[in-house]
């Protein structure tokens, strides 16, 4: 992917811990590596059709100058976020800011924190077996499309399921859809969560009822294993009612540990339930 370069952008700013840093201000240094595609810009030489790293320079200081913040960590953070929701060109980048003059009582060159953010596609899994189940999907989802970090690219059709695992309830309806965002995948669950919770999920039986289930079942091409999150979805593979929906809007998406695309494994999955 094509870059631009921003190297030692100086600001004077009032951001630190201590009261002195922020009363009498500091000079810190921006570099950034901005990841984008350029190849339109290239062909038409017309600027609308690239990212105008003046505005962008401009965006910085302004950020820096207008807010307070103590810890660096967080005005790193906080701007490559910005950064992203307002410049919807920059696919992902890489943020520095220096702090040549912290109060450290030594000798040093100077200080920093260098962040990597970007957009992440995932696939979320959506279930309801209670109630207006079509109405709690469809409110998530809005919500969801809603949320600044968070962009709506593709939806299944609903299916109606017999259930998995606890089969003592009612059917449900299922489906998948596919996201852009700006969200860790920790960040992402904990917005997944808020949602169940605005739709009085409880969580009594394991694969009980439930009036919404949002799972995240692919992200990028991450493999990853916590006590809170394991991506891909460790049961994927098992579910029709997830690898349907899945193939409907993208069947040729691979799933990072196997190395096969969603068809293929629906496919495989089927024949070892007799159903082809």
């Amino acid at each position: 992917m094509d870059r631009i370069y921003i190297k030692e952008l100086e600001v004077f700013a009032h951001h630190g811990v201590y009261d002195n840093e922020k009363e009498k201000g500091q000079r810190f240094i921006i570099n950034a590596k901005i990841y984008l595609n350029t190849i339109k810009a290239g062909i038409t030489d017309n600027l609308d059709d690239t990212l105008d790293y003046g505005r962008v320079c401009e965006f910085m200081k302004n950020y820096m100058v207008v807010n307070q913040i103590n810890l660096l960590e967080t005005l790193t953070n906080d701007l490559s976020r910005k950064l992203l929701l307002n410049f919807p060109m920059i696919d992902h980048l890489s943020l520095e800011i220096c702090k040549p003059e912290a109060p450290i009582p030594m000798k040093f060159d100077i200080v920093s924190i260098k962040v990597q953010r970007g957009r992440h596609t995932a696939y979320i899994a959506v279930g309801s077996n209670i109630g207006d189940k079509e109405a709690y999907i469809r409110d998530a989802i809005d919500n969801l499309a809603s949320d600044d970090c968070i962009t709506l690219i593709k939806e299944s059709d609903l299916i109606e399921t017999k259930p998995y695992g606890y089969e003592e309830q009612d059917d449900f309806l299922n489906g998948v859809f596919k996201i852009k965002t700006l969200y860790s995948p920790e960040e992402l669950l904990e917005r997944l969560h808020e949602e169940e919770d605005n739709a009085s999920r409880e969580r009594i039986i394991h694969w009980g009822p439930r009036t919404l289930d949002l799972d995240i079942i692919l992200y990028d091409d991450l493999v990853m294993s916590t006590d809170n999150l394991v991506i891909p979805h460790p049961d994927m593979t098992n579910r029709t009612f997830v690898m349907e929906p899945l193939c409907q809007i993208d069947p040729y998406v691979v799933h990072p540990r196997y190395g096969l695309n969603a068809k293929e494994i629906l496919c495989k999955l089927k024949q070892s339930m007799n159903l082809i």
